[in-house]
């Protein structure tokens, strides 16, 4: 008791009973939040990037495998858009001008287009008519005269090896002719489509220059009211790039048709009309189309001239091509639709390996639209300062609703 004596307490410790999540709280954005440090930034954010991209890559893929099984239906429908951005002018044209109803403005446009190309087709098919079987036959006279080359030259093979060469081939000819009949059925089947795919790119084409304007709204429609002014908006702009896009693109392959069709007549290269039509039609795929199709006329010239004839057409095909990269390009194509010339040989790679022929035909138009609609949605409008005041008319409406 001498502690109380002395004045001096002794300190009293309370004990209390709790239960252990009391004791130890368990706090989970602590244990996050350390879970977090332990992963480098840089490590965390490319795992974030990483599943993002992986999604979209998925998307992406999900919707051109889509488009792809839709093909009949998908590739006439844009070629009808292609058409209708190119053709629109000319309606609205007819409509001021002369006063044409809208629907008469329509109709008399597409006659037009109908009998322009049902005019070239005619020509061509003429033209190959009677220039084929003098080619065929100089074609034969070509090939006999490289066997007699083969025999008399300095590789020195005797008759009998190229004899049997001949008889070689003509034996796989006839035992293939199950697979040449075969693929004549499936162009039968292919023609089919074709002609399917005609009728449908052109009732698509008739509405789209009637009623275009109201399609397209009917479209953003179905989008989020906050956003449908920016995608009208960026829409508006696209339609813009395309148009002028084809305008471009048609004049190009023109200058293209109408340069290597003159230098094959002047170089006396048989069937120019058809090649020059061949030419044109090729040119609309960037770069590699007119390339392409002017090394038919390279053929044609050294079946019929000789080396000479074909050296002389390659460097006409050359130089048509310098001048529409290096002129016809620069001066036609906007400084908002000028892509790098990279940029456009992935596209048309790209297109190509995924829908072929067609896929590299619309693969540059639609990374146009696509460039022209980012620009804008990311703030940088690309188009005219004269076009911005009616464009902004347009999207008032989705401000009002």
């Amino acid at each position: 008791m001498g502690w109380l004596r002395s004045g001096r307490s002794r300190d009293v410790v309370v004990v209390r009973e709790t239960s252990p999540l009391t004791t130890r709280p368990t706090d989970t954005a602590t244990l996050q939040e350390a879970h977090r440090s332990s992963v480098p930034a840089p490590v965390r954010a490319a795992s974030e990037w990483s599943w993002r991209l992986i999604l979209i890559v998925i998307g992406v893929t999900l919707v051109v495998a889509g488009l792809v099984w839709l093909k009949t239906v998908v590739v006439p429908v844009l070629v009808a858009t292609l058409l209708a951005s190119l053709l629109a002018p000319l309606t609205g044209w007819l409509c001021r001008r002369f006063r044409f109803p809208r629907v008469l403005a329509v109709l008399t446009t597409l006659v037009g287009v109908i009998a322009v190309v049902g005019g070239l087709v005619t020509l061509a098919g003429s033209s190959i008519a009677d220039g084929f079987p003098a080619l065929r036959d100089q074609a034969t006279a070509g090939f006999d005269d490289a066997l007699a080359w083969l025999s008399s030259g300095p590789l020195r093979l005797d008759e009998a090896t190229l004899s049997s060469w001949v008889d070689q081939l003509q034996e796989q000819l006839s035992s293939n002719s199950e697979a040449i009949v075969s693929g004549a059925l499936s162009l039968t089947t292919s023609a089919g489509h074709i002609a399917a795919g005609a009728l449908i790119a052109l009732f698509c084409l008739f509405f789209f220059l009637l009623e275009g304007r109201r399609i397209w709204t009917w479209v953003v429609g179905l989008f989020p009211r906050v956003a449908r002014a920016r995608i009208d908006g960026a829409g508006l702009r696209g339609w813009i790039s395309l148009g002028t896009y084809a305008r471009t693109q048609i004049l190009v392959a023109f200058v293209d048709g109408i340069g290597i069709g003159l230098f094959a007549w002047l170089l006396g290269v048989p069937l120019p009309v058809p090649l020059g039509i061949l030419v044109f039609v090729g040119a609309f795929i960037p770069i590699i189309g007119a390339l392409v199709t002017g090394s038919v006329a390279v053929a044609v010239a050294l079946v019929d001239g000789g080396i000479l004839t074909a050296v002389l057409m390659l460097a006409a095909v050359l130089f048509v091509q310098q001048v529409e990269g290096n002129l016809l390009q620069p001066l036609l194509m906007s400084q908002a639709l000028r892509l790098h010339p990279v940029a456009v040989l992935l596209a048309v790679a790209t297109g190509t390996l995924v829908g072929g022929i067609v896929g590299a035909l619309f693969a540059v138009p639609l990374i146009a639209v696509a460039n022209t609609a980012i620009k804008y949605l990311n703030g940088k409008d690309p188009i005219p300062d004269r076009l911005k005041g009616e464009f902004e008319e347009l999207t008032r409406r989705w401000q009002q609703t």
